[in-house]
């Protein structure tokens, strides 16, 4: 019997791949990163992607918000929080650690859990301890899901600042003097640990930068001029983290560069400058996001410099196994010579975020970058790799 003349069924269009933005957060930089998450939430193509919004209390507990990025904005000085946005205060998220279960569930007290649906990639938008530290990546590589970003080893290296100046150093790239306290080392003898960084002033000289190892958005980050202001920038830092790094001065103009994995391997964006804020006397957490100036993009730069701040980024890409972005933070000296600060594994992505700008100045633009990370991280297997 013929076929032709039967009813066919209509071919279901194909799925969409859900994109789960997760923000917020248990560290200082919960508010910067709801920031970010918002810039990127405006910023996805949703006739190509189904985004599911998450956020993380500054209690840790992971719930459903809504998905509005205009009240996820810097108003009157003042960060956002996820308290904000949640839908409901005594529900929450759980995603399963079975890789073979990509379900998203949302469970509320005395009620059945309900089904969310599949979760096929994760952009996590998180700052700081509990999310860029490698400890969020390490449950989605459990769970088996893809992720934007670098994996749990250059996401725990990204986070501390000795360990990464520590894998620098023995890749070759340059890095200015700093000394490193640990807690047990504060805990076992405190005048001998605050003689380590006297000792260290003595032989770079004042001023100091004191901060906290494992932070980042310049928060409890303290300019010292003198042994007089020490002992109150030790405990802002530690308010932060117990161990702390010490840094000399590093005198000359502040560098930065882009890295974005493409198809064929990283590539290193056209460099910004980050010009003094006058009303600062560092770069610091108002100069950064409150109080800010454009900064120069491309970087006024010879071609030859340029060229070699490029290469020096990506360098630090590989040297750090990172995948999917990174921004790299440079000193260009008063010798000419290029000294790296530090990376940025999940650096902001706010409107005003250089990271962003430098990539549009390079030829892509927010959209198209927001997409390309979302490609690189579906293109990329979990587990060892």
């Amino acid at each position: 019997m013929s076929t032709e003349n039967l009813p066919q069924s209509p071919e279901q269009p194909p799925r969409k791949p859900r994109v789960a933005v997760v923000f917020g957060g248990r560290s200082s930089e919960h508010g910067i990163s709801m920031v970010t998450a918002g810039a990127v939430l405006r910023a996805i193509d949703r006739t190509k992607y189904d985004v599911l919004p998450i956020g993380i209390t500054r209690e840790g507990r992971w719930v459903l918000t809504a998905d509005d990025p205009e009240r996820m904005a810097i108003t009157e000085r003042r960060t956002p929080d996820v308290e904000e946005l949640v839908e409901s205060d005594a529900g929450g998220v759980i995603m399963s650690v079975d890789p073979a279960n990509r379900e998203v569930v949302y469970s509320e007290p005395g009620s059945v859990p309900k089904a969310l649906g599949e979760v096929d990639v994760v952009f996590p938008m998180l700052h700081g301890p509990y999310g860029e530290d490698g400890t969020l990546q390490g449950l989605l590589e459990l769970s088996g899901v893809p992720y934007v970003g670098s994996g749990v080893l250059a996401s725990a290296v990204g986070q501390d600042k000795e360990y990464m100046k520590r894998v620098f150093t023995s890749f070759g790239l340059p890095v200015g003097p700093y000394v490193v306290i640990r807690p047990r080392e504060w805990e076992l003898d405190e005048s001998a640990a605050r003689k380590k960084i006297i000792d260290f002033a003595g032989e770079h000289g004042w001023p100091l930068f004191v901060k906290p190892a494992r932070a980042g958005s310049s928060i409890g980050i303290t300019k010292v001029d003198d042994l007089g202001g020490l002992d109150e920038a030790i405990a802002a830092a530690q308010h932060h983290d117990p161990k702390i790094l010490v840094e000399a001065l590093l005198r000359g103009r502040e560098i930065e560069c882009g890295v974005l994995e493409f198809e064929d391997g990283p590539r290193a964006s056209v460099p910004a400058e980050i010009p003094p804020v006058q009303s600062h006397a560092y770069y610091d957490f108002e100069a950064k996001y409150i109080d800010s100036t454009p900064g120069l993009v491309p970087a006024p730069l010879t071609p030859e410099q340029t060229a070699e701040v490029r290469r020096l980024a990506v360098e630090a890409f590989d040297a750090a196994s990172c995948e999917g972005l990174v921004r790299a933070d440079f000193f260009l000296t008063e010798d000419g010579e290029f000294v790296i600060n530090e990376i940025n594994t999940m650096p902001g992505f706010t409107p005003i975020s250089m990271y962003p700008k430098m990539w549009e100045a390079t030829g892509v633009p927010y959209p198209e970058l927001v997409d390309r990370l979302i490609q690189a991280a579906l293109r990329r297997p979990t587990g060892l790799r």
